[in-house]
């Protein structure tokens, strides 16, 4: 377990040396564990979270029942661009975190397109 946590973070370093988030571009970070999905958009210029949403959000949650989990990262992923577009943000940078772009990672990318999110 420890030599795959290793290889994801080196990862995801490699990725971060290339992706910055700004305040016209922040960057949409997706984390993933084993039950959960949790997706955040920062500015990384002022070091702040500007929306963040995940499976455990009362808003999100009642809706999950009875799904899958990459059915949960779409839902996710739909709220994310619901919440970024209320505060005007249209476009971000994806940072998948280090996680192969597959599965729940994909799932969420693809709600939050069709939220109206563009990256």
């Amino acid at each position: 377990m420890k030599k795959r946590t290793n290889s994801r973070e080196k990862r995801k370093m490699s990725i971060r040396k290339r992706i910055q988030g700004s305040s016209q571009r922040p960057r949409l970070c997706v984390f993933r564990s084993t039950k959960h999905i949790y997706a955040q958009v920062i500015d990384d210029v002022e070091n702040k979270t500007l929306v963040a949403s995940s499976t455990l959000d009362p808003e999100v949650r009642q809706f999950l029942s009875g799904l899958r989990k990459t059915e949960h990262a779409k839902k996710v992923g739909e709220h994310i661009a619901k919440k970024c577009l209320g505060q005007g943000i249209t476009e971000v940078v994806f940072d998948r975190s280090g996680f192969i772009y597959h599965g729940r990672v994909s799932s969420l990318a693809d709600g939050a397109r069709e939220g109206g999110l563009r990256f």
